[in-house]
């Protein structure tokens, strides 16, 4: 029988970078809702909002709503994405703990997407650490662009491990490396998260992929492969990034966990995901992209993952 080797833990991005792409916000009870489902069937880390400024990514105006509803014990696994130190400052009021700090590591995206310099970021992030820490909370770094810019094209891996080994970056308690326009192949994924794991202080590392070239797996085997034990995925495929021409839907949640196939992970699972899935995107109207829940509604009645 095949033997699958250790894996990396997921977190489901679908509130966050699943949302923000599909222009229609979800009521905060039903976001909750989502949060619940996704914990009871064993999700390890979820991303559940972000505080980007409504008028520019109207799915995150209620992110501090659901933060504010979420227990202590429910927030533990949760993280929210974060830009500023103010960011940090409102989310953590609002009983947040875990913060992903994000940034470009391409000046032209960074400017469009959070609408400072790169460098302008990086000065900030000492604050946004100290805020972290008075609460004690994790904060983590946070790379976009980490492989192409949709503007400057090809991002050289010296750009990234700079930043990581910035003083400034200083006080992250993981990394994350994102292939935010899901353009790059593994043995591109492979070699700078093998890089960033041994040039680089010592952090969880993290992935973010997308699927838009059909390689959101590969990569994220090949992540997995060099360390990385961390990674990102969204319901059904969901997400994209609305400053970054070209990104389509973040990886598959379904499809991750059907490749890794984590301990808590089962076919009774499965079917419980491709449901939940199922409702969300026929709500929001989006496409499904995973190949794992297609796969699942197949007539291959002799396949234990059949649903």
């Amino acid at each position: 029988m095949y033997e699958f080797t250790p894996t990396a833990g997921l977190r489901d991005v679908t509130l966050r970078d699943g949302l923000q792409l599909t222009g229609k916000m979800l009521p905060t009870d039903r976001k909750l809702e989502i949060v619940r489902e996704l914990q009871a069937l064993g999700v390890p880390a979820l991303e559940i909002g972000s505080l980007a400024r409504a008028d520019k990514v109207p799915p995150m105006a209620n992110t501090l709503e659901v933060i504010a509803e979420l227990t202590a014990e429910e927030l533990a696994t949760c993280w929210v994405w974060v830009a500023t130190p103010r960011h940090v400052e409102k989310a953590a009021a609002a009983g947040a703990r875990n913060f992903q700090y994000c940034f470009s590591a391409s000046d032209a995206h960074n400017e469009a997407n959070i609408g400072r310099s790169t460098e302008a970021s990086i000065a900030a992030m000492p604050d946004a650490v100290d805020i972290a820490r008075s609460v004690g909370g994790a904060i983590e770094l946070c790379i976009a662009t980490s492989f192409t810019c949709p503007f400057d094209g090809p991002v050289a891996e010296e750009r990234v491990l700079a930043i990581a080994n910035d003083d400034r970056t200083d006080g992250a308690t993981d990394i994350v490396v994102c292939d935010t326009l899901g353009q790059a192949v593994p043995a591109q994924v492979s070699s700078l998260i093998t890089r960033v794991g041994s040039e680089t202080p010592r952090r969880r590392i993290v992935f973010h992929g997308h699927d838009t070239w059909g390689l959101g797996v590969a990569n994220t085997l090949a992540a997995i492969s060099a360390g990385a034990t961390m990674v990102d995925g969204a319901l059904g495929g969901l997400g994209g990034c609305p400053f970054a021409p070209g990104a389509s839907g973040n990886t598959a949640s379904e499809d991750v966990l059907f490749a890794t196939r984590p301990d808590w992970f089962t076919p009774a699972t499965l079917a419980s995901l491709v449901d939940i899935s199922e409702k969300l995107l026929a709500e929001l109207r989006e496409p499904l992209r995973s190949k794992a829940v297609q796969g699942a509604r197949s007539n291959a009645s002799a396949f234990e993952w059949v649903v």
